[in-house]
């Protein structure tokens, strides 16, 4: 039987690399050396399936941990649990009895994504009905 080697031995040995903070205000994060309320903040929501995470927990009923990762489709187990505990660490997400919530906070945030989404559709009709011509030779990404 092969002995199971835990994650801490690994990370000391180098041979995975160590978990990064959660980007909290006040700690230095990517752009930001003070941690600007922003910058931790746009750093917390482009990891890899944050802002997915957040979308899925916008409806009830609050989903289990499996029901959560078969929402968000091809997500790891351990990047969702990675994603959960930053949110949870930075109270944007709680863990109940029933599933994961948005906290309060969570909520509002995301209500202010939504903001970001109804101008994010106002922005791609305007890209659509004004497509600038393809210079001849050029390739876009729909002839690819």
């Amino acid at each position: 039987m092969v002995a199971s080697i835990s994650k801490a031995v690994l990370v000391r040995e180098r041979l995975v690399p160590p978990r990064k903070p959660t980007p909290l205000p006040g700690r230095p994060v990517r752009g930001s050396r003070t941690g600007r309320p922003i910058m931790a903040l746009l750093d917390l929501l482009g990891r890899r399936w944050a802002l997915r995470v957040l979308w899925e927990l916008r409806e009830e009923p609050s989903p289990t941990f499996r029901e959560l990762q078969k929402r968000c489709g091809a997500v790891s187990s351990s990047v969702l649990a990675d994603r959960l505990r930053e949110l949870d660490e930075a109270a944007i997400v709680t863990r109940s009895d029933r599933g994961y919530t948005l906290t309060p906070a969570g909520a509002d945030l995301l209500g202010r994504l939504l903001s970001l989404d109804e101008w994010a559709s106002r922005w791609a009709s305007s890209q659509t009905a004004s497509a600038r011509p393809v210079a001849p030779g050029t390739m876009t990404n729909d002839s690819r």
